[in-house]
């Protein structure tokens, strides 16, 4: 099931009521008030859809045609200095230059966008974890339909049990046999939170006390709250279970984006899903997240 919206009218929304109807045709009893709610604040913020509108494929189409034009502007100009500027082949070389370097930008971006995406994926993450127990995940991506941009969100059938006694079975493992590069790779999946810094009231009152002027102004100003950032870990210590669950509910958003989109890698022998080509969700988290070798949380 997917529901589609245009991000470039700030007006316009997914069809709830629709999305109510065909998920109580599937037999999925659910709050509506609660998942509304929760995709309200996950993907149709205000600063939540900018940011998919800069990271949509059709802003990076348009900053890719941007940059060649740009990179090739400079690149002749310099030639122009040299003593071989005046002939034909020295733009031709040019042109292939610009092509080629504009080719590796965009294969860069193609490469980040098959990580994970905590200002997306992970946002999705509390709604994952309601549709999960209903055998659904939910993931978004957004598609060209001529000169509009079109979000997408999706609803996809996934039974959990296999995959979380999988996914279990290997933390357990991994916790017997490679137990610090299992935690350095579940520390990598974080991020950054601002605090509301609270000091001790009775410090604070006597600070006031003893700060006070004596002769009061009337004036009393609305100070701006002191604020931290902290680091919030993702998967914290706990029975490997719970780490499992907490690990298919975060990355479910993602998976399901790299499904729909076909960039999930190929799967490989061992898996529980015979004759696929696609990796489930528990192989999918097992090569990446619990993969020491390389990092696949972007945007943290």
């Amino acid at each position: 099931m997917v529901l589609s919206m245009d991000n470039n009218c700030s007006a316009t929304s997914f069809d709830m009521e629709l999305c109510a109807e065909k998920l109580k045709s599937l037999g999925v009893q659910v709050a509506e008030d609660q998942w509304r709610r929760l995709i309200q604040d996950a993907v149709l913020k205000p600063e939540v859809r900018r940011y998919m509108f800069y990271n949509s494929r059709a802003f990076q189409i348009a900053i890719a045609v941007v940059f060649y034009m740009s990179l090739w502007a400079n690149i002749y100009s310099t030639v122009q200095l040299c003593s071989f500027g005046r002939y034909w082949e020295a733009s031709v070389l040019v042109t292939l230059a610009a092509v080629a370097v504009t080719v590796v930008v965009i294969l860069v971006i193609d490469c980040r966008q098959r990580k994970i995406n905590m200002n997306t994926d992970v946002r999705l993450a509390a709604v994952n974890e309601i549709f999960i127990k209903h055998s659904l995940i939910v993931g978004i991506t957004d598609a060209l339909d001529g000169p509009h941009n079109i979000l997408q969100l999706w609803f996809v059938h996934f039974s959990p049990e296999r995959c979380l006694q999988s996914l279990a079975a290997h933390i357990t493992d991994l916790q017997r046999t490679r137990e610090s590069g299992l935690r350095h790779s579940l520390d990598q999946l974080c991020v950054v939170m601002e605090a509301v810094v609270r000091p001790d009231l009775g410090m604070e009152e006597e600070a006031l006390h003893e700060e006070s002027p004596l002769l009061s102004n009337g004036v009393n100003p609305n100070k701006e709250p002191v604020t931290c950032n902290e680091l919030l870990h993702l998967i914290p210590e706990g029975p490997p279970e719970v780490m499992a669950q907490h690990l298919l509910v975060i990355f479910s958003g993602c998976y399901v984006r790299l499904l729909v989109t076909g960039r999930l890698p190929r799967a490989v022998a061992g898996g529980h899903l015979e004759h696929s080509s696609v990796p489930c969700l528990c192989q999918f988290i097992r090569t990446t997240a619990l993969n020491t070798h390389q990092s696949w949380f972007m945007g943290r």
